[in-house]
């Protein structure tokens, strides 16, 4: 039995549909039991947390658990809490966890690859199973910028002339089935980094915009300071902010360019090309103006 937290996320969502489609048997795990109205038909739920976990004979039915949290000043804490729960059931279930590509070089000072570390020393000294997804930047990322691409015919990203191998969620959301469901063969331990198929500028992304929805997009290679006041005004909470900040600041050094094969070599399909991803996003692009997530 699968468990998946985060899971009525980006990737946590669409790793539901794929293990509704294989007929694998899943549980989301969700806070409240409104939170389970719109899981695919064959998935069941329990209501917990990651700071509030199922009481152990829940969780000792689940041989596999997908960890994924948000990006938030308590994730480490949080997921820490969670798998010492796991560990206390007394039973011994693989993890694949979700972290960034980079959480792995100690050198990165991003928050949130810090974060992804302390939990990856936690779950080494645990002796867990363990696989890591270790992706790129999301195509979903993009959404953030909708009302500027639409009403400004710019797309703002504080990121320089970098580049940066933007990767589909539907893409990890099939690795992380393929490895739940021992589909893919991996090994415990293992960092899957997964990209898309090709590095791009964020000036390339704009020209595959164009391109896709027949009308001049240019890239606008916003300062940090703008893109204070933007990520501010989005909502995040100023950890988020300064966290969202470093990591652009990261990729500005080409970061997350290199080009990876674990998408195809887990799933055994290409990653989605940028024009691919943009035409099933459509809709979200012509949403009416003031609809967009925050930026960036």
């Amino acid at each position: 039995m699968i468990l998946v937290t985060g899971a009525t996320g980006n990737v946590g969502y669409r790793l539901l549909e794929n293990l509704d489609d294989a007929a694998a048997p899943a549980t989301a795990l969700v806070r409240t039991d409104a939170g389970a109205v719109d899981l695919p038909p064959h998935v069941g739920y329990v209501v917990g947390a990651l700071d509030d976990p199922p009481a152990p004979e829940v969780l000792q039915q689940y041989d596999r658990v997908f960890l994924l949290s948000p990006d938030i000043e308590g994730q480490a804490e949080m997921e820490i809490i969670f798998v010492d729960a796991l560990v206390a059931a007394g039973h011994r279930p693989r993890i694949v966890k979700m972290a960034y590509d980079g959480f792995q070089d100690p050198d990165c000072a991003v928050r949130y690859m810090q974060n992804h570390r302390l939990i990856a020393t936690h779950l080494d000294r645990t002796g867990l199973p363990v696989v890591y997804l270790a992706p790129t930047l999301f195509m979903e990322e993009l959404l953030g910028s909708t009302d500027a691409i639409r009403d400004e015919g710019l797309l703002p990203v504080p990121a320089g002339a970098a580049q940066v191998a933007i990767v589909a969620a539907r893409d990890v959301a099939d690795v992380a089935a393929a490895v739940l469901t021992g589909e893919a063969e991996v090994d415990d331990g293992d960092v899957l980094v997964l990209t898309g198929p090709e590095a791009l500028s964020f000036a390339d992304v704009a020209a595959r915009i164009s391109t896709v929805f027949a009308r001049t997009v240019e890239y606008d290679p916003v300062t940090a300071e703008v893109a204070r006041s933007a990520l501010r005004g989005g909502g995040l909470s100023p950890w988020q902010v300064d966290g969202r900040l470093e990591l652009y600041e990261w990729i500005s050094h080409d970061a997350m360019a290199g080009v990876a094969e674990d998408v195809r070599k887990t799933t055994g399909h290409e990653p989605r090309l940028l024009e691919d991803w943009l035409g099933e996003a459509r809709a979200a692009f012509l949403r009416p103006a003031g609809t967009s997530p925050p930026r960036f």
